[in-house]
């Protein structure tokens, strides 16, 4: 129980990541907003919002309802994203525009009207914002997806450095190749191939993984740590030149 009392808003909490996130904070004992276009398919004992997180109006009814609803706000997952894989030279404007517009607008978005609800509720809170190893090494075919994912790195670093006079700590989790319906989409037997081969650990994670990570960077027992990436890809990016 170590999310005891807390209120959180998971966005793209209806499947994938998100939806293990939003499980996993209920057995912690939080009580769960789920942020999503489409309500979950497997019902959860949380309060479910529709959200375009990349429309400003969206979210601030999103943060507004939630507020009304549990009394305060005290921990923001932004885990809704989408994906894309096509070199630099194949990807066309409107499709980049799409991906930043999603991953990372809306974690802008949500981060900045989560934030101001926080202050004025004044007893801080913890924000967690997915990223991604995409968003730190330069992936073949992640031009789009890993500039949005390498921009929410950048922003967590200055949330949590304007915000912690606010006592709100902002922190990101990187996965690495995890085994969600997105990647089942994005990933070819090929590609799966060259993610195994450069995991030490030699498999993808599960959204579980994520969740257990998460549910460390919103809990009392990281109240040090902020402005921080943690990774959770099984080495990938600890891996040099690997075993063959």
């Amino acid at each position: 129980m170590r999310l005891d009392g807390k209120m959180a808003i998971i966005t793209g909490g209806a499947s994938g990541i998100g939806a293990a996130i939003a499980r996993r904070f209920i057995i912690e004992g939080a009580k769960v907003a789920i942020a999503d276009l489409k309500p979950p398919a497997e019902p959860q004992a949380a309060l479910f919002q529709e959200t375009d997180i990349s429309d400003e109006a969206s979210v601030g009814r999103l943060v507004a309802a939630v507020v009304a609803h549990y009394g305060r706000l005290d921990v923001v997952v932004n885990s809704a994203g989408i994906g894309n894989s096509q070199r630099f030279l194949d990807i066309q404007v409107a499709e980049l525009d799409r991906i930043l517009a999603i991953n990372l607008r809306g974690t802008f978005l949500i981060g900045q009207a989560a934030a101001r609800a926080m202050i004025a509720g004044g007893e801080g809170g913890a924000i967690v914002n997915i990223a991604s190893v995409s968003g730190l090494r330069g992936n073949v075919g992640r031009a789009a997806y890993g500039a949005s994912k390498g921009g929410i790195v950048t922003l967590t670093q200055v949330m949590a450095v304007e915000l912690a006079e606010a006592g709100i700590r902002v922190n990101a989790v990187a996965p690495g190749p995890i085994e969600t319906p997105m990647a089942a989409a994005m990933h070819s037997a090929a590609n799966r191939r060259a993610w195994t081969d450069h995991v030490p650990m030699g498999r993808y994670g599960t959204p579980e993984d994520i969740a257990a990570a998460a549910v460390y960077l919103a809990g009392d027992d990281s109240g040090y740590v902020t402005g921080h990436t943690l990774v959770v890809d099984g080495g990938f990016m600890a891996g040099g030149l690997l075993p063959t």
